[in-house]
């Protein structure tokens, strides 16, 4: 089978495999690319008041379960903590995908919201489905995306390198042409 051939079987049946991954993919990928600047997917990063880092293990938690919507009673509720020190600002996030941001200085509240940029993120690469999912549909998924493009890219050169063998041999018989002619 000719290369050209095989890219257009390619073509077709890896676009037809892959039509739902990739278009999950593509689809959270946007979303992640404008996390910063859409609300709705990250909460904006607020800004504490300067000064020293004064807060204590005790006041995060506190301050976190003064949120019900976070829904902390003990540590184990807590996902994560992200310190931002150039902002004078620790975010806490929640297990249940809430956030909240406080100031770092003094344990005071800044902002509290829903932050699906880390379910979006599962989303992309699969593992919100499990680990079977990630790795046998959405990884042969982007392996076939990849010889997609592969192909594509040939189906695309292969016009052009068409048309300059044609111009060099018309050239070439032109050439030897004037040569058999003297």
């Amino acid at each position: 089978m000719s290369l050209n051939r095989w890219s257009r079987k390619l073509h077709r049946w890896g676009a037809i495999l892959t039509i739902v991954p990739v278009f999950l993919v593509i689809v959270t990928g946007l979303l992640l690319q404008v996390k910063k600047e859409v609300q709705w997917v990250q909460p904006p990063t607020m800004r504490g008041a300067p000064g020293v880092a004064t807060v204590d293990w005790e006041a995060i938690l506190s301050a976190t379960q003064q949120i019900p919507e976070a829904n902390v009673s003990t540590w184990a509720d807590i996902d994560r903590l992200d310190v931002r020190p150039d902002r004078s600002l620790i975010k806490i996030q929640c297990r249940n995908r809430w956030e909240v941001q406080i100031d770092w200085s003094t344990g005071e509240v800044l902002h509290s919201a829903y932050r699906r940029s880390d379910w979006i993120e599962t989303l992309h690469d699969g593992s919100f489905f499990g680990e079977i999912s990630k790795y046998y549909v959405f990884l042969p998924s982007g392996l076939i995306l990849l010889g997609l493009w592969l192909s594509g890219a040939y189906l695309w050169y292969l016009p052009i390198h068409v048309r300059r063998n044609k111009r060099r041999n018309k050239r070439h018989a032109d050439v030897t042409s004037s040569h058999d002619g003297s």
